[in-house]
């Protein structure tokens, strides 16, 4: 089983300095590594948050993939929880026939 979480395509920041990594070249790397995914695994689920994650989806064969898109979870960002992504991922996977995730926070 294979989730991809991905909420933005700069990986780093500087503390507090959003988009201060931008040409560290981390869309090159996360591009690659979709890329691969995509040739190499089956049924992977893709949760894109945001809109620069969103346009990840672009690499994903979605006949052989899942996505969902949805809004940033930033607390500045609206509607990210109501849209019970993890719920919805958790029905793709049974779909696939793949085990559902325990998303709950252990103590």
């Amino acid at each position: 089983m294979l989730v991809v979480m991905l909420n933005m395509t700069r990986l780093t920041v500087r503390a507090g300095i959003a988009n201060s990594h931008a040409k560290f070249g981390w869309q090159t790397f996360t591009d690659e590594v979709i890329k691969v995914l995509n040739r190499e695994c089956e049924g992977v689920v893709y949760l894109l948050w945001g809109e620069y994650a969103q346009k990840k989806g672009r690499l994903v064969d979605e006949s052989r993939h899942r996505v969902l898109r949805g809004p940033h979870p930033s607390p500045l960002a609206r509607g990210f929880e109501g849209c019970n992504h993890f719920v919805q991922c958790n029905e793709l996977l049974r779909q696939l026939g793949k085990t559902p995730i325990d998303w709950s926070l252990s103590p």
